[in-house]
C-alpha cells in the first residue's frame, strides 16, 4: 500500500467540502496476482493526458502516472491472493477500494465530500470500514477524470507488481500477460502447475491444481 505526499495544505487549497475522490481497480480478471485499487483527488488544474487507462498506450500511461503522483493526492490499496481466495474477487475488490480511500484520507488529513466509483456498485454497506458518501458510475473511468486518474495509478502499480513477480516465476509470461489467462499462461499452468501467486478460487487454477 502506498499513498501520495500532499497533505492538509492540499485539501485546504481545494476546499474540504468540495473534495471529490475517484476510485477504480485493476486486476479483477487475472488468474494470478493481487487486486489493486487507487483513490485520487485531482489537483487544480488537473494533469493533462488523463483518460481510461485501457485507452492509453504504455508511454502515455507512464506520463500521466508521473504527473498524478507528483501533483495529486492519492492512495493505493492492495488485496493479496490469499484474501481474494478467502473473500471472493468481488469482496476483495471492495476491500481494496476501502484501503485506497483510507490511505488517501490519511494523506489529506480529512475525509472527502464524495467518492465516485467506477462500475455499478460501491463498497458502501459491503465493507465495514467504508465511511464515505459514494456514487457508482458505469464507464466512469472514461467519464470522470478523477476516476480515470485512479484507473491509471491502479493499473501501473499492479503491472509493476506482476513484472516483478515474473522474475521469480518466469514460466508464465506475467511480464506480458500480467496474470490474465492468455494461451501462454494457461499452457504454463498445464505444464508447471499453480504458484503461490495463483488464485485457487478461480476455476482454471483450481482445475490445474487438481492435476498436480
Amino acid at each position: 500500500m502506498i499513498f501520495g505526499t500532499p497533505s492538509r495544505e492540499f485539501a485546504a487549497r481545494l476546499g474540504p467540502s468540495s473534495l471529490v475522490a475517484g476510485v477504480d481497480e485493476a486486476g479483477r480478471g487475472p488468474l494470478a496476482g493481487p487486486v489493486v485499487a487507487a483513490a485520487v483527488v485531482l489537483c487544480k488544474p488537473g494533469p493533462k493526458g488523463i483518460d481510461d487507462s485501457k485507452k492509453l498506450g504504455e508511454a502515455a500511461r507512464a506520463r500521466a502516472e508521473e504527473a498524478i503522483r507528483r501533483r495529486c493526492a492519492f492512495g493505493i490499496g492492495v488485496v493479496s491472493v490469499e484474501e481474494i481466495d478467502r473473500l471472493n474477487i468481488f469482496g476483495a475488490t471492495m476491500l481494496a477500494m476501502t484501503r485506497a480511500m483510507a490511505l488517501l484520507c490519511q494523506v489529506l488529513e480529512c475525509d472527502v465530500a464524495q467518492v465516485l466509483v467506477d462500475g455499478n456498485l460501491t463498497p458502501h454497506g459491503r465493507v465495514a470500514d467504508w465511511r464515505w458518501p459514494a456514487r457508482a458510475i458505469v464507464g466512469g473511468d472514461g467519464r470522470e477524470r478523477c476516476i480515470g486518474a485512479a484507473s491509471i495509478l491502479a493499473k501501473q502499480y499492479r503491472d509493476r507488481l506482476m513484472v516483478e513477480a515474473a522474475r521469480e516465476h518466469p514460466h508464465y509470461g506475467w511480464e506480458r500477460n500480467k496474470g490474465y489467462g492468455s494461451a501462454e499462461h494457461l499452457a504454463a499452468l498445464r505444464q508447471h502447475g499453480p504458484t503461490p501467486l495463483h488464485r485457487r478460487s478461480f476455476a482454471p487454477v483450481a482445475q490445474m491444481e487438481m492435476a498436480f
